[in-house]
C-alpha cells in the first residue's frame, strides 16, 4: 500500500511539473511578443514626437516670418516719420527731437525686435529638439530591429504568426521642403 502511495505522488508531482513548464513555455512566448509590440509602441511614440516638433517649427517659422513683416512694416514708418520731420525743420534740431519723441509716442512698442529674438531662440530650440527627438527615434528602431532578430525570440515570434514591422532609420540630411520664400508676398 505504501509503494501505491509513493508511486501516485510521484505521478502527481511529474504532472504538475510538466503543467508549470508547459504554462511557463506559454508565457514566457507570449512575453516574447508583448515585448515586441512595446518596442513597436516606443518606435511610434518616437516618431510621434518628431511629427509634434516638426509642427512646431513650421508654426514657429511662420510666426518668425510674420513678426519679421511687421517689424520691417514698423521700422520703415517709423524712419519715414523721422526723415519727414527732418525735412520739414530745415536742420533745426528742436524740430527733429519733436518728431522723434512724437513718433516714439505714436508707436510706443519700439521693443519689437525681442519677439523676433525670442522666435529665433525658440525656433533654435526647436531644431535641437528634433535633432534629440530623431536619434531617440533610431536608438528605439535600433533596439527593436535587435529584438525581434536575436533567437529565440525570431522563432516564436515567426511561429506565433507576429508580423514583424519594418522601420527605417532616419536620415539627418536638410529636408527637400524646407520653407522658401518666406519674406515674399
Amino acid at each position: 500500500m505504501k509503494k501505491k502511495k509513493n508511486t501516485w505522488k510521484v505521478v502527481l508531482i511529474v504532472f504538475v511539473s510538466v503543467l508549470a513548464m508547459l504554462l511557463m513555455g506559454v508565457f514566457g512566448v507570449q512575453g516574447f511578443q508583448n515585448k515586441a509590440i512595446s518596442y513597436e509602441e516606443q518606435v511610434n511614440t518616437a516618431e510621434s514626437d518628431i511629427k509634434v516638433q516638426e509642427k512646431r517649427r513650421v508654426d514657429l517659422v511662420y510666426n518668425l516670418a510674420d513678426c519679421v513683416k511687421q517689424y520691417d512694416k514698423h521700422e520703415s514708418e517709423t524712419l519715414k516719420a523721422i526723415v519727414d520731420g527732418r525735412g520739414g525743420s530745415s536742420g533745426d534740431v528742436e524740430n527733429v527731437t519733436t518728431a522723434i519723441s512724437a513718433v516714439s509716442e505714436a508707436y510706443p512698442e519700439l521693443k519689437s525686435d525681442q519677439n523676433y529674438k525670442e522666435l529665433m531662440n525658440e525656433l533654435s530650440m526647436t531644431e535641437n529638439l528634433i535633432a534629440e527627438y530623431r536619434s531617440n527615434y533610431n536608438k528605439q528602431v535600433k533596439s527593436y530591429r535587435r529584438y525581434v532578430r536575436a533567437f529565440p525570440q525570431r522563432f516564436f515570434l515567426n511561429m506565433l504568426g507576429y508580423e514583424i514591422q519594418d522601420f527605417k532609420l532616419l536620415d539627418y540630411g536638410a529636408t527637400e521642403n524646407a520653407p522658401q520664400n518666406l519674406f515674399g508676398e
